[in-house]
């Protein structure tokens, strides 16, 4: 337990001391790279969409989040995660084989190694990170209305998708990901290409509701949300994470004129600044 206490406050001195480095550097390179990726400009062709500078790139501005969760991980919430991990890889791979739920799609950039030469084995830091980030800032914003879980819940739910509708028109613009409009898997579910948002299905959407449901009922079974608040009451840098997503998919977005994508990225950036997390200090 000390060995575990001395990293983790090793770890909070190299996130504090790298804030803005880790919160606002990264991804406004991250946007540059990859729209010069995107657009085939100004970039060496062994650099476009390179998997190990998407991973890294990602990896560096999930730590801040990370390290906030770490103090909190215990059997319960690492089998949390596990099983999560492993529900983020099973309803990838029913998707990219069936269309189901999110509508049939396929990557358009190579994203590291594929589990059976379908689903990037990098998924769960792009997914899980996504989740969590929404719960945190309902918990910040919801104040003591987070002590109930029907107000709670939802709230984050309806959060993860809120992301969604900034992410997923960002990323279908640089083509990271296609869907086939003219498919139709299943008559059953949601399915109309006139009125697909940006490029992306109204089917998308509705896989989102619910792989956000199983997420955050996981994620809140196995956090305590007072823990988790308590926590984020002493971690200035813990939702810095998500002024990471508003600044680099914000600008994306913005460069292809998707703007209500852009101005869904503005609310959650105010939501931030309302709760004083959008406080990153500059470099001395």
């Amino acid at each position: 337990m000390a060995d575990r206490a001395h990293i983790e406050h090793r770890l909070n001195g190299l996130v504090s001391e790298n804030r803005f480095t880790i919160a606002v550097f990264f991804p406004l390179v991250g946007a540059v790279m990859l729209l010069a990726s995107a657009e085939q400009f100004l970039i060496p062709d062994p650099l476009v969409f390179h998997p190990l500078l998407v991973i890294f790139g990602t990896a560096v501005m999930r730590l801040p989040l990370i390290v906030g969760l770490l103090p909190l991980v215990g059997r319960r919430a690492a089998a949390a995660i596990g099983l999560l991990t492993l529900y983020a890889y099973a309803i990838e791979y029913v998707g990219t084989t069936t269309g189901l739920p999110y509508g049939v799609f396929e990557y358009g950039v190579d994203l590291g190694p594929m589990l059976l030469g379908k689903v990037p084995f990098g998924l769960p830091i792009f997914f899980l990170p996504l989740v969590a980030n929404a719960y945190l800032l309902c918990l910040l914003l919801l104040g003591d209305r987070a002590r109930a879980a029907l107000v709670r819940v939802p709230a984050v739910i309806a959060t993860v998708l809120m992301m969604d509708l900034v992410l997923d028109p960002g990323a279908v613009a640089i083509g990271f990901w296609a869907y086939d409009l003219a498919a139709t898997p299943f008559a059953v579910w949601p399915y109309d290409s006139g009125l697909a948002f940006y490029g992306v299905p109204l089917s998308n959407y509705a896989g989102w509701v619910v792989s956000a449901t199983v997420a955050v009922v996981t994620l809140d079974a196995a956090f305590a949300w007072t823990d988790l608040r308590a926590r984020l009451d002493s971690c200035a840098f813990m939702l810095d994470d998500l002024v990471s997503f508003v600044l680099l998919w914000g600008v994306v977005n913005a460069v292809y004129a998707q703007w209500i994508p852009v101005v869904l990225a503005a609310l959650l950036g105010v939501g931030l600044w309302y709760t004083d997390r959008f406080d990153v200090p500059a470099p001395p």
